[in-house]
Formats: structure tokens, C-alpha cells, sequence
């Protein structure tokens, strides 16, 4: 007699590693439903970052009326924690604890703060706008309250990220980590795009008190998700904390050393700053280029969203493929950058006869660009440390990613704004110079990145510091 539920559950564990991406990362020690329950930190981290950049972004100005400026001045502060990532993957390395656990306490605390932005975050806004009875309430208290919880969910988001990549690569083996990497990106995407569609249909009939519903009931799903990832992923352990408790103290500031010592260290920071900038200063503008330059109406540029994720979930396939099997993260990141230079040109020439297509084709050609940048540096970044130091590196590279991609939306919004303003009878300017000068500005950045790049592709000093990049060459 047949056992059909052995056979069935036989083929359904088979379709994982042929067909969903990084399922080859599972072993034995570590299955593939423990690292997805883990990914699920990624899952509140898409979602806080859709809630704040698109819904609330929209919520603010629109319904409630707060100046665009005051909008772009609160969704600005969470960058303000940015460069303090590689503080916090420093310190969950060096946690001292009783019961030999170094990345769950980190975010837990990251939950927490997350949990407390997303709690009194409704209510300020209310009182920021001057909505019913908090009209007469002092502005200081709108101001001083909303920026709070902007700061603590944006604290939250940066602590939780660093340290749970960090946890996911401690579970792994070295050769995997690309491909755990991988998978904690693609759950980032998968979140986002859930919490889009959901903050939508959720907030289709808009009033004050469906907001409030919706931004406290993110803060509950925040910490029971983010408790779920964690159960059971960092066992206690007795050796380890007597281990840990007789280690020596040491600064960060020496670590910090320690790390830019390593063979090519500064060179690949540079090389993320200015990658980061080539691929992130578009994020604010593809939507209203479409809309202006090309005429595409607002389902159109929507789904533009969907076209760079997809994009971007190809980009960090392919690496995590080549990487995982052994391949140069330089030669990848290389690759990455020289696709986005014609994807941007793709862009710039929809508007002078190329179209929608060449339009749509620019797009996708960015988003693979940039999975496979980011994911190839994020690699080099975490073999350019031993294993003990992994969340320090993973530190740093958020820190660079994290406030370059702040950094360079905001000089997108500012170059456009710029030059739309400058006076019509002195430049005579179409409607898509001011995006085009801007998108011309991000094919510099990633020639730049290309020329910092290329000496280490091939050479003997790229080769030794890429398979052994703890030594100097």
C-alpha cells in the first residue's frame, strides 16, 4: 500500500531547493523552516519602513495636512541612527551574558523601541496636524512627540536589522552566508510588498481612528513577530558565557582600527557610499518621471515598485548563486554597477523617443543592478572579518549603505527642486531635464564605483584579499 502523505511531503521538500531561492542554505543542523521563522525580523522591518515612507508620506500631507517639508524633515531622522550600526554589530559581538547570548538581547531591545515609536506615533501626528480636539493643543507637543517615535522606530529598524543578519550568519558555515543573506533580503522585499497591500486596503476608507487602529496594531505584530523569529534561534550556553565573561574588554574605537586594517577595507566603503548613491538617488523620482516625462498614469508608476523589486530579487538570486559557488564579490559588484550605468541611460533616453518599454526596460536593469551591487559588497564587507567580528562588519556596511541612500534621496529631491527652479527664459527646460540631470548624476556615481573597482578584478592583491581578506597583502 502507497503512503501518499510520504510521497507528497517527499516532493513538497523537493520543490524548496530547486525552485525557491537560497533554499539550499538549510542543512541538517539548521532546516530551512528555521531559517524562514528567523527571516520574519525582515518581515517588520519592510513593513515599518513601507509605513513610513509610503503610507504615512502620503497620510501626512494629504489627509492631515502637514507641510511636505516638516513630512520630509521626520521621515528624515531615522537616518540620523544609521552610522551607528556598526556601533551596534559591535557591541551584540561583545555582549557579555550570563546566559552566553549576544544577538537575541540586541533585538529584543530593537523590538521594543520599534514598539514604542509605533505606540505613540498616531496620536502625535494628531496633534501635529491639529486634527478635532487636539487643535488646541501647544505645536511643541505635535513636533517634539512626532519626531520621538519617528526617532525610536527608526532606532529600532537599524538595531534589529544589523543584529538579526548577523544572528542568521552565525548559524550558518562561512561558504554559506551569501546565500542566508540572500534569503533575509528577499523576506525584506516579501514584507513590503505584503505591508503595501495591506496598509492600503486597511486604509481605503481613511479616518483618524483607522489610523490609530493601523499604527498600534503594526506595534502588536512587530513584537509577536518579531518574538516568533527569535524563539529557540540562540541556545544558552554555560561555556560560552564563561568564555565570554573572561574575554578582555575591548574598545570600539581599537576594533574599529583593527577592521580598516584589513586588505582593502576603506577602498570597498568607498566603493558602497558611492554605488549606494548611483542606485538610491532614483528611488524618489522614477514614479514622478513616468508621470511628467512620460504620461503613465498612477497605476502605472505604482507598479513600477513591483518592476524594481522583481529586478532587485534577480539581482540577489544571481549573486547569491555565483558567490555561494565560490565566485570574486568583486567581478559580481563590477557586474552590478556596469548594469546600471545603461539602465539609467535606458531611463534618460524614454523621454527622447524611447518610450515606455525603454522606460521599463531602465528600471528592471536597475533593480538587478542593484541586487547584485549590494549583495556582492555586503559579502566582501562580512569576509573582510573573522567570524567573531561579523556583526562589527555588517555594522559597517549599514552604516555607509544606510546613510548614503538618506543622503542621496534627499540631494535628488534637492537637485531636481533646483533646477525646476531656476528661472524658465535662462535654461528653457523641458519637463525631463530636472529628473535627467539627476538620474545623468547617478550614472557618474557608479562610473566612479566602476574605476575604484576595477583594479581589484583579476588582480593577484583582489584575488589573496578576497580569499583571505583578514590578511593584509
Amino acid at each position: 500500500m502507497f503512503d501518499y502523505r510520504r510521497i507528497v511531503l517527499t516532493r513538497l521538500a523537493s520543490i524548496g531547493p530547486r525552485y525557491l531561492p537560497f533554499a539550499d542554505v538549510a542543512s541538517d543542523t539548521v532546516p530551512l523552516s528555521r531559517l524562514l521563522r528567523l527571516s520574519l525580523f525582515q518581515v517588520t522591518v519592510g513593513m515599518a519602513l513601507v509605513l513610513l515612507v509610503g503610507t504615512l508620506n502620503r497620510v501626512m500631507i494629504v489627509e492631515l495636512s502637514v507641510p511636505a517639508s516638516l513630512v520630509g524633515t521626520m521621515l528624515a531622522l531615522p537616518i540620523i541612527f544609521a552610522p551607528f550600526r556598526a556601533l551596534i554589530g559591535f557591541k551584540s559581538d561583545t555582549y557579555k551574558s550570563a546566559l552566553g547570548l549576544r544577538r537575541l538581547p540586541y533585538i529584543w531591545k530593537g523590538t521594543l523601541y520599534q514598539f514604542g515609536g509605533f505606540a505613540i506615533m498616531p496620536f502625535a501626528l494628531l496633534v501635529l496636524s491639529g486634527y478635532g480636539e487636539a487643535y488646541d493643543a501647544p505645536r511643541w507637543i505635535g513636533y517634539s512627540s512626532a519626531g520621538l517615535s519617528f526617532l525610536l522606530v527608526g532606532a529600532g529598524v537599524h538595531i534589529v536589522q544589523t543584529v538579526g543578519l548577523a544572528l542568521a550568519t552565525d548559524l550558518v558555515d562561512e561558504a554559506d552566508q551569501p546565500k542566508v543573506v540572500g534569503l533575509m533580503y528577499v523576506m525584506l522585499l516579501f514584507g513590503m510588498v505584503i505591508s503595501a497591500i495591506i496598509y492600503g486596503l486597511m486604509l481605503e476608507n481613511y479616518s483618524p481612528g483607522r489610523l490609530i487602529q493601523v499604527i498600534q496594531g503594526s506595534a502588536v505584530v512587530t513584537v509577536a513577530v518579531n518574538f516568533l523569529a527569535m524563539w529557540k534561534q540562540e541556545a544558552r550556553d554555560r561555556v560560552r558565557a564563561q568564555a565570554m565573561a573572561a574575554a578582555p574588554d575591548i574598545a570600539f574605537r581599537d576594533a574599529w582600527a583593527q577592521l580598516m586594517q584589513n586588505a582593502g577595507m576603506m577602498r570597498l566603503l568607498l566603493v558602497i557610499a558611492l554605488g549606494t548613491f548611483g542606485f538610491g538617488m532614483a528611488d524618489v523620482l522614477l514614479e514622478p518621471y513616468g508621470g511628467e516625462a512620460l504620461g503613465l498614469s498612477v497605476a502605472s508608476t505604482t507598479k513600477l515598485t513591483a518592476l524594481l523589486a522583481g529586478g532587485t530579487l534577480i539581482g540577489f538570486g544571481v549573486a547569491s548563486r555565483i558567490l555561494g559557488n565560490g565566485g570574486a564579490p568583486s567581478a559580481t559588484s563590477l557586474t552590478g554597477a556596469l548594469i546600471g550605468i545603461p539602465g539609467f541611460a535606458a531611463i534618460i533616453f524614454s523621454a527622447y523617443g524611447g518610450g515606455t518599454p525603454a522606460f521599463l526596460a531602465g528600471t528592471l536593469m536597475i533593480g538587478l543592478g542593484a541586487g547584485l551591487f549590494g549583495h556582492s559588497t555586503l559579502t566582501a564587507t562580512m569576509r573582510a572579518a573573522p567570524r567573531e567580528k561579523v556583526g562589527l562588519a555588517l555594522g559597517a556596511w549599514g552604516s555607509v549603505q544606510a546613510t548614503a541612500a538618506g543622503i542621496g534621496m534627499a540631494l535628488a529631491g534637492w537637485v531636481r527642486d533646483t533646477v525646476v527652479a531656476l528661472p524658465s527664459e535662462a535654461n528653457g527646460l523641458s519637463v525631463e531635464t530636472p529628473y535627467n540631470v539627476v538620474f545623468s548624476m547617478e550614472m557618474a556615481f557608479l562610473v566612479v564605483a566602476v574605476l575604484i573597482i576595477l583594479p581589484l578584478v583579476g588582480s593577484r592583491t583582489g584575488a589573496r584579499a578576497q580569499s583571505n581578506p583578514v590578511e593584509a597583502p
